[in-house]
C-alpha cells in the first residue's frame, strides 16, 4: 500500500483499491439533499462549499459515483481539536501528516512526493516540494471522495 492509500484510508475515503478508483461512468451527485444525507450519515455538517452551490461544470470536488463523500476540513479540524500538539493542517504536509499519525519525516515526504509525481526542480528545495506535495495531496484527496475548501486546492 503506498503513503497516499494510507492517507485516503485514514480519512476513510472509500475502498482504496484501484478497482474502486475507476469512474463506473455514472453522473456524480450533487444535490443539496444527498450532501445533506451523506454529512449526517458521516455525523459531519456539510461543508460551505457544498456541491450544490457550484454551477455545473465548477465542481471542484467531483468524483466517481460509488465514493464516499468525506468532509475531510471537518473531519480534520476535529482530528486537530483533540492532538496534543497544535497542527497546522491547512499549509503544512508535515503537519498533515502528523495529525493522520503518519511519519512525516523527509524521506517520507519525498517518497510521497515520487509516488505522486512531483516535478524534479522541486524535490531539490524541500520547502517548494513540501508547498507542492501539500497541495498535490488534498487534490487528490477530492478527486478521491473528499470534499475539500476550494481554497486549499489552488
Amino acid at each position: 500500500m503506498g503513503l497516499f492509500d494510507r492517507i485516503k484510508e485514514k480519512l476513510g475515503l472509500g475502498d482504496t483499491s484501484n478497482e474502486a478508483q475507476k469512474p463506473s461512468g455514472t453522473t456524480p451527485t450533487t444535490s443539496a439533499s444527498t450532501s445533506s444525507e451523506q454529512g449526517a450519515t458521516l455525523g459531519n455538517q456539510p461543508s460551505a462549499t457544498s456541491n450544490a452551490t457550484l454551477a455545473p461544470g465548477q465542481d471542484l470536488n467531483a468524483r466517481p459515483a460509488g465514493l464516499s463523500q468525506v468532509d475531510v476540513a471537518a473531519k480534520l479540524d476535529g482530528m486537530a481539536a483533540s492532538h496534543a500538539e497544535t497542527l497546522n493542517w491547512r499549509t503544512s504536509i508535515v503537519d498533515l501528516m502528523k495529525l493522520l499519525g503518519m511519519d512525516s519525516s523527509l524521506e517520507s515526504r519525498r517518497e510521497l512526493a515520487v509516488e505522486l509525481g512531483c516535478p524534479a526542480e522541486k524535490m531539490s528545495d524541500s520547502a517548494q516540494m513540501n508547498m507542492w506535495l501539500h497541495r498535490e495531496v488534498l487534490k487528490r484527496v477530492a478527486e478521491h471522495g473528499g470534499t475539500v475548501p476550494p481554497e486549499l486546492l489552488h
